[in-house]
């Protein structure tokens, strides 16, 4: 793999984790929203990861070696089993691995109950449906994008170095 190549990757990985940090915003946001186009309360969205193929011999290295439930293949970013056939990449066949986003999934656990007989949106018995958001889950969420847009960030930053290393030593 060269270096422009972790570059692609480190790129991908900000793009998805900057999207996740956006449907986060979007949840915090929408806490208290109780009516939508569609009716009803606003649902919260989960953000999918999945991984792109990259080169055969590091999907190799990134296999399970023990056969417990996995045997043998490859994980994805939310720890349940990647597909066996993965879809290849448009050009090169040793393209870096990255990520991508794969779905943006709507949540589907039930609304909250609030009771509020004077709140516009309350139904017959005087309760209203808020989302089921919590803000210390979003905040959590927004960290861990946070972070991990960051630590793609200092990858690019430190391969910059490199290439501009191998350029000094070139000119030497």
């Amino acid at each position: 793999m060269n270096l422009f190549g972790l570059m692609e990757t480190s790129g991908e990985a900000m793009q998805a984790e900057r999207m996740r940090a956006e449907v986060v915003a979007a949840n915090m946001a929408n806490a208290e929203t109780t009516r939508t186009a569609t009716g009803g309360p606003y649902r919260r969205q989960h953000v999918v990861f999945a991984a792109d193929r990259g080169d055969p011999a590091f999907l190799d290295s990134m296999t399970d070696a023990s056969p417990a439930s996995t045997q043998g293949k490859p994980f994805d970013l939310a720890g349940s089993l990647a597909q066996a056939a993965l879809p290849a990449l448009p050009g090169s066949a040793n393209a870096a691995p990255g990520v991508h986003i794969a779905q943006v999934l709507e949540d589907q656990s039930p609304p909250l109950k609030r009771y509020d007989p004077g709140h516009p949106d309350a139904d017959a018995d005087g309760y209203v449906s808020y989302p089921d958001i919590n803000p210390l889950t979003e905040m959590v969420d927004l960290m861990g994008a946070t972070r991990a847009y960051g630590l793609n960030s200092s990858a690019v930053q430190a391969e910059k170095g490199m290439i501009s290393a191998a350029l000094e030593i070139a000119k030497s």
